[in-house]
Order: C-alpha cells, then structure tokens, then sequence
C-alpha cells in the first residue's frame, strides 16, 4: 500500500486520482481548500473511508501548509502530487492583462507546487517517494499569446520542477512534470478528448514507472516526451 498526497482532490483530475489510488487501496490524503465544494469527494470518501483521508489546505496559504505539514509529520508519503490549478483571469492577454488575477495565477500553478514539494520533501524521503507536478503543453516555448497568465505560469512551473529534479538527484527523489491531456473539466471543457477517469489511469501507468533514471522529464499522460 502506497501513501498519496493530492492537492486540488475535489475535482476534475484531482478527484479522478484519489478514486484511482482508493480503488487499488492505496492510502490517499487528498487535500482541498476550505472553499471548495467537496460534496462529491465527501461521497466517495463515505464509501472508502479507510483509504481516503481529506485534509483542508490552500496551496497559496503557507500557514495552513505549515500545519498539514505538522499534522503528518510521521507520515511517509510515496507520491506526492501537484494537481491543484487555475486557468486564470478572463483578461489575460499582453495587451490586456488583469495583473491581480496574472499574480494569482502564478502563485497558484508556478510557486504552489514548489512550496508544497519542499514543505513535505522529508515525508517523501522517508519513504523513498517521488514527486510529481500537472503541468500542460501550453506551457512549452511559443509565442502563443492567447491565455498568456495560464502559458506562462505552467512554463514557470516546469522551470522549478526542473531545478527540483535536477537537486534532488543526488538525494534519490525523483521528479515528474506531466502533461495529462486535454480533459473534460470545468478548465478543458466538454469538448476535451478524455475523461479524468482515463486521463487518471494513464498517469498511474506513468507514476509508477517513474524512478531516478526518468527524472525531470516533461511527459504527456500517454508517454510521449514534449518539447520544453
């Protein structure tokens, strides 16, 4: 039995993969912020309370990482996953930008993921884990303007997931940044090509195969290596 630590696991993707891990008993401690509308995560967890525990958390927040982080400190974690994220503003282009929600969008997807990666980086060790991060192709090199707050927040966010992975190397924890594809969320919409279910269960595939050999790669949720 693994321990898996999901950020943003009320919903979409997120959700998908706490009732992955669940279904396969694995041991999942998914994450929500206090806001969030959880009705169909409390739903599930009614039906798999031993293997799904849910922990209140802001990724943005870190006092209430710090006391998560506190609250498991003797808890190893096998897989942690960075899966909470926002698509950003309504106005996010270079000629039209709302800054406020650009500086949101970065704190959610680009810093989030390293703050919360280091502040459980010793849970991880412990258990000889690894880390991994939802990031998107639209956050490869272009000059795509269009969602600019969301583009670039994601190639931030593989920029750190790089450098993490290239330090923690030598320490034995390796990192994935994955693109899960275009799925049926509230973000991708109804027209997407998979469902969170199949999206979740090919990033299984990728997640277990994951070892110090295929660090800091950028992978699609099928396999295929994507450009930076």
């Amino acid at each position: 039995m693994a321990v898996v630590l999901i950020t943003g696991a009320n919903r979409g993707i997120g959700l998908a993969l706490v009732k992955a891990y669940a279904n396969r008993r694995d041991k999942v401690l998914a994450t929500v912020r206090a806001s969030s509308d959880r009705a169909e995560l409390d739903a599930f967890v009614a039906t798999h309370p031993k293997w799904v525990e849910v922990l209140e958390m802001d990724v943005v927040d870190p006092a209430e990482i710090g006391r998560v982080r506190r609250k498991l400190e003797a808890e190893p974690i096998d897989v942690l996953i960075n899966n909470a994220g926002i698509s950003g503003p309504d106005r996010q282009s270079a000629t039209d930008m709302d800054f406020e929600g650009l500086t949101e969008t970065f704190n959610v997807n680009a810093i989030a993921p390293l703050r919360v990666a280091n502040a459980f980086l010793a849970n991880v060790k412990a258990a000889k884990g690894k880390i991994i991060t939802l990031s998107s192709q639209m956050g490869a090199n272009g000059a795509s303007s269009d969602s600019l707050a969301y583009r670039a927040s994601k190639q931030a966010a593989n920029r750190m997931m790089r450098a993490l992975a290239t330090e923690l190397k030598p320490q034995g924890v390796p990192v994935l940044i994955v693109h899960p594809g275009w799925v049926k969320t509230d973000m991708g919409g109804e027209g997407a090509q998979l469902t969170p279910e199949e999206s979740a269960a090919q990033l299984l595939k990728l997640i277990d195969k994951l070892d110090l050999a295929s660090t800091g790669r950028f992978l699609a949720w099928n396999g295929k290596e994507l450009a930076w």
